[in-house]
């Protein structure tokens, strides 16, 4: 009886070894995956805080002043840290020397090109405020910033914005997130105003 037990335990581990020892399974990568964004709820508040300007920005954003900057009391950055993104607000006075902050624009803007795939840029003009100015968009997989825009009232006020995220940009997977934040900034310039 022994012998039969010691027998059938060999047979079970010979066909089990056996029948593990088929062909190779090849490990298949993983396809590239995204997170899922869940994107917070539309809901404003008025930034009436700061020296020159006023305007309205989501309230899931907080507002800081630019930490590179500590002199310049109305450069602020309207922080959206469930995005890891930020708007750069920069404000300059203007002293004859708009032609000078509108080519600075340009170049900019003619740097982050060379990563883009198009550009898409729309007037703004609401002369009940005195603000008037651009939003220009850049579509393309790794630019810096897929947003900008400037605002003026041509006499004594100059406002440039940009849009960055805090990692290395993808902005296809991006997308969705940068068509929800063009809300924001679409309403931030609506409720833009002078002090």
């Amino acid at each position: 009886m022994r012998n039969w037990i010691v027998s059938s335990f060999l047979l079970a581990m010979t066909l089990l070894f056996m029948a593990s020892c088929g062909e190779e399974e090849r490990p298949l990568p993983k396809p590239k995956g995204y997170l899922r964004i869940d994107l917070p709820e539309k809901d404003y508040v008025k930034v009436d805080t700061i020296g020159r300007y006023a305007f309205e920005m989501p309230s899931y954003a907080e507002l800081t002043y630019d930490p590179f900057s500590p002199q310049e009391k109305n450069w602020v950055n309207v922080e959206m840290p469930c995005f890891k993104a930020s708007i750069h607000l920069t404000h300059k006075d203007v002293k004859g020397n708009l032609g000078e902050y509108l080519e600075d624009v340009h170049t900019m803007i003619t740097k982050h090109l060379q990563k883009a795939n198009g550009m898409n840029d729309s007037l703004i003009s609401n002369p009940e405020h005195k603000v008037y100015g651009m939003l220009i968009e850049m579509d393309g997989k790794g630019v810096a910033t897929p947003m900008q825009f400037y605002l003026t009232d041509s006499t004594a006020n100059f406002i440039r914005g940009a849009l960055y995220f805090n990692f290395v940009p993808n902005n296809d997977s991006m997308q969705p997130v940068i068509d929800y934040i063009r809300q924001d900034i679409d309403r931030m310039i609506e409720t833009f105003e002078w002090k």
